[in-house]
């Protein structure tokens, strides 16, 4: 391999990233085109950490040489590494990679109380893109010796600890460590190496933590989470889970050192890294956000509101493995009030059991197709419920209330989430990815996230979120600036009030101008209206709601925007928010039917 990393970021022209999944190991090449980076070539192969190859690198290299090969560059050399500084049409410039093969990083989290040091805790492993296995607490109603078993059944890879002030009482967060220090918890990779356990908790603590624990343990000591009621500091413990991370965990999975030595910085966890991109767009462009990639077994939900990063992970909600799970929580009559046609329901029960036993086949035909639509606005929207109920003020901190918060949407105002102030929201995931028809993406998005006014809607195009995320580590502008060029593929704009009125009543008027559009309507509450406007096209828009609705200018008011196109153009919503189906069966197809028209959902139906 030829070494040698360029030493400054105008000298980086041709950038290699892989993602290394659970599956798939997925690898694009981003290369300085005309004056901007572009990502140009892509290729993807099984991965090998399990057996019988068990070494990453031999599938990172089977995608890499699959991309090289596209791209008419060598990217290998005979001994089978990635050749670097580029040189030509020989090598890369720079080889970064995330990774959540082998399940990925799974932790458990401990705090005195579950809702103040254990919630921030859990923040930061989720933000640092964990898998939170379990939550300890004080006050989790567990028994002692209840807590104990759970501890030793667990085989996480790290845990983080936390719990009081900074200049606090020490002795709740000294029971906590009492309880998992005689525990003896394992780690997943088996005993070739020492369970990383991070204190984040009380800093006049630490001397009695670290008599707790023997030298079973690798102890840590960082900044407090919680050092003060008011206060959360999450970025010193997502730093160190990262290097943890490395260090530890990645360091003994099969093949993984070698990934490291060749990367030109720290892998990190793949959703960590769509995370990152995601904050990363939010602060430049000084926007709130919400992504979501829904997989098989589970759905990650990021957002930022007001620069606030949340992340949550539904792991009982997914397409696949999980689809019986979203079944069961949804229940079947909620499922179905979003399909139109007729379905026995003992024919669907048995195809979400085969779609457990075959999880990666796709819908055969457009019954299948609706079906799984079906399931996944009710899994989205479950993790969304979730998502907003985590993503919270402080809890715990005093908070001076006044008479406008009695009528907050949030129901106490204790969510940061707020659907009128989300100006992107943007989709992932093969059902959300893949699907046949741009609309499909579109209405799955609005029907379960319900966005209200004016909120941009966006597909990773080829799920390479994760690998722009660590690149914005090494390289911003490039991230940057292959996140909005190739990564976004635009759906385009939802145009929804907040508020309710009786069928066929007007919920507002609309007004587009541009210098080769002039359309003004009306749209009746219950209606839906698709207006095709391509992804580079803008038109002026001014949305002027009846006294029943609000488009955040207040209940009435007119609001004006410049908007963008795209794939769908811009979407007409007078169905209300919060958006309610009628509960008489027939009356409900009908009006499912009316909206799957409007939108041209499935064309051959």
């Amino acid at each position: 391999m030829i070494s040698g990393k360029p030493n400054n970021l105008e000298e980086i022209k041709v950038i290699l990233a892989t993602d290394c999944g659970s599956t798939t190991t997925k690898a694009i090449l981003i290369e300085y085109v005309n004056g901007e980076y572009r990502q140009t070539y892509r290729g993807e192969a099984p991965t090998t950490v399990e057996e019988p190859v068990a070494d990453v690198t031999a599938g990172v290299i089977n995608a890499v040489t699959e991309v090289g090969e596209l791209a008419g560059r060598k990217l290998v050399d005979e001994q089978g590494e990635i050749i670097r500084p580029a040189n030509g049409n020989i090598g890369c410039d720079i080889y970064i990679s995330t990774s959540s093969a082998g399940g990925g990083l799974q932790m458990m989290v401990a705090g005195v109380v579950r809702e103040m040091s254990a919630a921030s805790a859990k923040r930061a492993a989720l933000g640092a893109g964990a898998i939170v296995m379990e939550t300890i607490a004080s006050n989790d109603k567990k028994l002692p010796h209840e807590q104990i078993q759970r501890i030793r059944e667990l085989r996480p890879d790290m845990i983080l600890i936390a719990g009081g002030t900074d200049g606090g009482t020490r002795k709740h967060v000294l029971k906590i460590a009492e309880l998992i220090a005689p525990a003896k918890p394992r780690p997943r990779f088996g005993h070739s190496y020492k369970m990383p356990v991070i204190f984040a908790g009380n800093i006049e603590a630490r001397s009695l933590i670290e008599e707790t624990f023997d030298d079973s343990v690798a102890l840590t000591m960082i900044e407090n989470v919680r050092p003060t009621l008011e206060q959360e500091n999450l970025a010193p413990a997502r730093d160190e889970i990262h290097e943890l991370f490395l260090e530890h965990v990645m360091s003994h999975a099969p093949g993984y050192q070698k990934l490291i030595e060749w990367t030109d910085t720290a892998i990190m966890p793949t959703p960590g890294a769509v995370g990152d991109i995601l904050k990363m767009i939010a602060e430049s462009k000084k926007i709130n956000a919400v992504g979501v990639d829904i997989g098989g077994a589970t759905t990650d939900v990021f957002s930022v509101f007001d620069g606030v990063f949340n992340r949550t992970v539904s792991a009982n909600l997914g397409m696949s493995y999980s689809i019986s799970n979203v079944c069961a929580e949804a229940t079947m009559p909620k499922i179905l009030r979003w399909v139109h046609v007729d379905m026995v329901e003992r024919e669907l029960r048995n195809r979400v059991k085969n779609k457990m036993i075959r999880p990666t086949t796709i819908p055969q035909t457009l019954e299948s197709l609706i079906f799984e639509q079906a399931v996944a606005r009710e899994a989205l929207k479950l993790a969304y419920v979730q998502h907003k109920e985590f993503a919270t003020t402080l809890k715990g901190v005093q908070q001076r209330r006044t008479i406008g918060d009695t009528f907050t949407q949030s129901g106490g105002g204790h969510t940061i989430v707020n659907n009128m102030k989300l100006d992107l929201l943007v989709a992932s995931g093969g059902v959300l990815s893949h699907a046949p028809r741009m609309e499909q993406t579109a209405m799955m998005l609005i029907d379960s996230f319900e966005p209200e006014g004016i909120t941009t809607l966006a597909k990773d195009s080829i799920f390479m979120m994760p690998h722009l995320g660590v690149l914005a580590q090494v390289h911003p502008k490039a991230a940057q600036e292959v996140f909005e060029r190739d990564c976004l593929i635009p759906l385009g704009t939802c145009i929804s009030p907040y508020g309710k009125s009786l069928k066929g009543k007007t919920c507002f008027q609309y007004e587009i101008t541009s210098k080769t559009i002039n359309e003004q309507g009306v749209m009746e509450f219950g209606s839906l209206k698709r207006i095709p406007l391509d992804s580079d096209e803008s038109v002026k828009i001014k949305i002027t709601p009846t006294r029943q609705f609000n488009m955040g200018a207040g209940y009435g008011k007119p609001v004006e925007k410049q908007i963008q196109g795209g794939t769908v153009g811009i979407i007409l919503d007078a169905r209300g928010r919060p958006l309610e189906l009628p509960e008489e069966t027939n009356e409900r197809k009908t009006l499912i039917q009316k909206w799957v028209e409007a939108m041209d959902l499935y064309p051959s139906n």
